[in-house]
């Protein structure tokens, strides 16, 4: 059966190992996946950095993905951001020198998402509205915040790669600006 015809991923039951509070964080995520893989599949490398009429590019929302997932979940477990993660950060938005770079990208992306699985797992349910302060300013939220908000941006993402693929390959001459 194809993505295109199996019930979302939040109607196919429980993942396993998740507890049950976290159910939709997980659905959300392995949603995403499951959809940028879709999206991605033949998508053309010489459009990944183009920006149709000024907006994000592919790359850059490929990149971004992975990057916060990356520190909300990084914040969730209540630590600082590493020296890479940082750097990771300021890169996002800039083309890199790879061969296969959109397959990068995805795989990248996929492994985040992995490493996103195995922490929601191993989150006890207790701690869900414990405070958890994000950035250098420690802004205030708690772990169930910052694990629904990466969940909720994570969408947000999916659906402007969607318009932005779907832009440039039906439009490509917007290419340009």
């Amino acid at each position: 059966m194809s993505t295109a015809q199996k019930p979302e991923v939040w109607q196919r039951g429980p993942v396993p190992g998740v507890p049950p509070l976290l159910q939709p964080v997980a659905h959300a995520l392995l949603q995403a996946r499951e959809e940028v893989e879709s999206l991605m599949h033949d998508f053309p490398t010489n459009y990944l950095w183009q920006k149709p009429a000024g907006v994000a590019s592919v790359g850059f929302h490929l990149q971004h993905l992975t990057g916060v997932l990356d520190r909300l979940f990084t914040y969730a477990k209540g630590e600082n951001l590493s020296d890479p993660q940082r750097h990771w950060l300021a890169s996002e938005g800039k083309s890199f020198e790879s061969e296969r770079p959109v397959e990068e990208l995805l795989n990248r992306f996929h492994a985040q998402v992995d490493r996103a699985l195995q922490q929601l797992a191993a989150t006890d349910e207790q701690t869900l509205t414990d405070f958890r302060g994000i950035g250098r300013a420690q802004l205030p939220s708690t772990v169930l915040g910052l694990l629904f908000h990466a969940a909720e941006h994570t969408q947000r993402h999916v659906g402007q790669l969607f318009v932005t693929v779907r832009v440039l390959l039906t439009y490509p001459r917007l290419d340009k600006k």
